[in-house]
């Protein structure tokens, strides 16, 4: 990477949040021969506009590219500035710090976003500098670089705040789904479990779904219906 195809101390970190039908997971990076994680992020091209640097980046990681991405916060302080650990994963793949990579030693201000994904359609992808991109439970993460698990915070702490507004669940799950399935994504995201009943109860006040075919699996009587949401 050269420095002068890209603007100047200016990152972006995105925290990509999955759901396994009953956990939130978040992907993350390892980089090589280092035992260092981190979130997935990037830099800005002097010839492409902010968004479009995030959804390349996480085309790379993800092989998607209709992704729900919504900016949530920038990440300024000086005690993000640590080149130490920069310098590391240099080090450790094989580049001079004081050779053309140089410019990555220098302090950053990064851009923070957050992705909704349906998890079964992901194949993570590592970049050049890392070993593993995998993803790890919410409440399970490894100890993250710089003021990573500051932003992995920040992104659950909008997400929490905008539950029903954003309607999260839409990105989180297939086309059609039961209820149960949309009570677990809110279960997860939120950290608080729900009565069945209440839950259905809110949901369906607030007219955003639309109710489809039951989803037969051998015991009629039991059979939930099928919902998606509607697209207001």
């Amino acid at each position: 990477m050269e420095s002068s195809d890209f603007i100047p101390n200016l990152a972006y970190d995105s925290v990509i949040f999955g759901f396994s039908g009953d956990q939130l997971k978040i992907l993350l990076m390892e980089y090589h021969n280092t035992g260092l994680f981190a979130l997935p992020g990037g830099f800005v091209k002097k010839t492409e506009n902010l968004d479009d640097a995030v959804r390349r980046g996480l085309a790379e990681r993800t092989g998607l590219t209709h992704i729900y991405l919504e900016q949530f916060h920038t990440f300024g302080n000086l005690s993000r500035h640590k080149p130490e650990v920069m310098k590391t994963i240099l080090i450790a793949n094989g580049h001079d710090p004081n050779g053309p990579m140089r410019w990555l030693l220098d302090r950053f201000i990064s851009v923070a976003y957050y992705a909704l994904i349906d998890y079964r359609y992901v194949i993570p992808r590592p970049d050049e500098l890392s070993d593993s991109c995998t993803w790890y439970h919410v409440d399970q993460l490894p100890e993250l670089i710089l003021d990573h698990r500051e932003i992995v915070n920040k992104a659950l702490e909008n997400l929490r705040e905008n539950l029903d507004r954003k309607l999260v669940g839409m990105n989180l799950l297939p086309e059609k789904f039961t209820m149960q399935e949309l009570q677990r994504v809110y279960e997860a995201i939120s950290g608080t479990s729900f009565r069945r009943t209440s839950f259905q109860r809110k949901m369906l006040a607030m007219e955003v779904l639309i109710r489809h075919e039951k989803k037969y699996s051998g015991k009629a009587h039991k059979a939930p219906y099928l919902y998606s949401f509607t697209r207001k």
